[in-house]
């Protein structure tokens, strides 16, 4: 079985090569250059685009200036979804770099929610990895780990330093993998077996994508150890 850190390591360093470009329609001084970054497929639009957003402010006057907000081929991207689920669900068969459009104004209350300060990032994060865990770990691990424990997981995203990330609930989770017996493998046995586990694999797949909270759903299989 491959060591667990290490599949999380490598979901962990994932990064998205992507292109920004502010809205044709924003008022600007001068002409607005687009901007590239590598965006880690873990973390959240608004938690890493602050060199994006002073960026285009340069050639903007202040008074266009409000609240930041991103779109890819004419959909808000809703920044509570982490940025991997945003590219998985929208772009992944489109050609690298990622093209999103920057905004400044006309934000789209129907469509996306506010997000007035980082807070507000690190409640909506722990609060997934709270229904993830129960998911999956039937809350054992969020409820061994103390305050300044969940502290140090936002820390870790929030920074993007990995051994902090890590560092907590690993152990238990390590324990779980250790208990856990290799799973029977059954190759098919016929065109029409394969057949069958195919159109099971899709009817999962389809069921995921359409369920409530896709966020949950992602977190509990990319980010399953706290």
């Amino acid at each position: 079985m491959t060591d667990d850190k290490d599949v999380l390591r490598d979901v962990w360093f994932g990064r998205i090569p992507t292109c920004f470009t502010l809205y044709q329609d924003e008022i600007t001084e001068r002409e607005a250059e687009p901007y590239y970054l590598l965006l880690p497929r873990v973390s959240y639009l608004t938690l890493v685009t602050d060199k994006v957003k002073k960026h285009f402010q340069k050639v903007m006057r202040q008074e266009d200036i409000s609240e930041i907000w991103f779109e890819y081929e004419g959909t808000p991207l809703k920044w509570h979804y982490p940025i991997g689920l945003l590219f998985d669900l929208l772009a992944s068969s489109s050609a690298l770099p990622w093209n999103i459009t920057v905004h400044f104004k006309s934000f789209p209350e129907k469509d996306l929610l506010h997000c007035p300060s980082k807070d507000v990032i690190e409640a909506h994060f722990m609060s997934c990895v709270k229904e993830a865990d129960a998911l999956k770990h039937k809350s054992q691990v969020i409820n061994e780990m103390q305050k300044k424990d969940h502290k140090q997981l936002w820390m870790g995203l929030q920074n993007a330093r990995f051994q902090q990330y890590v560092n907590r609930g690993l152990h238990t989770f390590r324990l779980d993998l250790e208990k856990a017996e290799e799973p029977e493998i059954k190759l098919p046995t016929s065109i029409e077996s394969l057949e069958r586990q195919e159109s099971s694999r899709k009817t999962s797949i389809s069921a995921l994508l359409t369920m409530p909270k896709p966020l949950t759903v992602w977190i509990t299989t990319n980010c399953g150890k706290f």
